[in-house]
């Protein structure tokens, strides 16, 4: 990543082409802030128009898609609360291919009995894919919901169980 690029209270952003549409790629400079779906509820930022602050996260989103990636390691600086944290956290811990319920993110993360919580909480994750949100799903084994969308969701986690492997 290109630090010289980074000023007081900057604003950069990006769109990345994929197979589930484009992503808006927000960061401030030093780390990813946000990654957002067309037509998700993220508005375009204020902010400056610029690749470079994403070259990492531009070659290593390509590399997943193309199944040759099963983890991310660049910055990333998710806002939120300190509960919604814990969760964005644990949402890391989930293996690539696998999936989880609310209920079962809700006792990793110690609010046993709190799925709608963690629910609300993955809901407001403001870097989807990359904290990967998209692997927890209802207790039942259907999709539950998906800021992205359900086609999105089905889509990503058809593309990991592929890469891994694994049928769905």
């Amino acid at each position: 990543m290109n630090r010289t690029l980074t000023t007081a209270n900057t604003t950069y952003f990006s769109l990345f082409p994929s197979p589930i549409g484009d992503l808006l790629l927000v960061s401030d400079g030093e780390a990813l802030t946000g990654l957002h779906m067309a037509g998700g509820e993220a508005a375009g930022p204020d902010g400056l128009r610029d690749d470079r602050p994403f070259r990492d996260v531009r070659a290593q989103l390509t590399e997943y898609l193309a199944g040759e990636r099963r983890t991310f390691d660049f910055p990333l600086r998710p806002v939120g609360t300190l509960f919604q944290r814990r969760v964005w956290d644990e949402l890391c811990r989930i293996p690539f291919g696998e999936t989880i319920s609310y209920a079962e993110l809700a006792r990793r993360v110690g609010q046993a009995g709190a799925a709608r919580a963690v629910g609300s909480a993955n809901g407001r994750n403001p870097i989807g894919l990359i904290i990967p949100c998209h692997r927890v799903i209802a207790a039942d084994g259907g999709l539950g919901g998906y800021g992205g969308g359900l086609d999105r969701k089905r889509w990503l986690l058809g593309h990991e169980a592929e890469a891994a492997g694994r049928v769905i």
